[in-house]
């Protein structure tokens, strides 16, 4: 395993790699880019797609980047409508890999995302160890019993 902060999977001596991305038209950008530092300060990889993508291209990164994990920035309420189509999208594609939203989510949605699949849900200021161990939790659900190590 690596020493340090590597936030590293159980058994891959690489740390975990996040993919990071806005999908639709929505153009505010700067939680994701803290968000990104973030996870680089914890250890992580971070793939940093932007703005304006789509699930198509956020899944041809989680491919090409044998990503762990998707995090998506939502602060248009889209996310009720595009959550279930992420979801779909890493699931037709045969992956298992856990999407994280971050953003402004109302609280009563949380629920409806979780159970649609997404790992878990941030809201506006959360810290950065909340960040990371977000994430850390939802590679460590994806992998059912095996440890995330750091």
């Amino acid at each position: 395993m690596a020493d340090g902060p590597q936030a590293a999977v159980a058994g891959r001596t690489a740390p975990i790699r996040v993919v990071l991305a806005k999908l639709g038209l929505d153009g505010h950008d700067r939680g994701l880019k803290v968000v990104a530092r973030m996870l680089r300060d914890a250890g992580m990889e971070v793939i940093y797609l932007g703005l304006r993508q789509t699930t198509d291209t956020v899944i041809a990164a989680v491919e090409q980047e044998d990503a762990d994990v998707i995090g998506l920035s939502m602060h248009n309420a889209g996310h009720l409508a595009l959550a279930p189509r992420i979801v779909k999208a890493v699931s037709d594609a045969g992956l298992d890999v856990p999407v994280v939203i971050g953003g402004i989510v109302p609280e009563a949605d949380v629920s409806a995302l979780k159970e649609m699949g997404i790992s878990a849900v941030l809201h506006p200021g959360a810290s950065a160890v909340a960040v990371g161990e977000a994430v850390r939790e939802a590679v460590r659900g994806s992998l059912g019993d095996q440890p995330v190590h750091d």
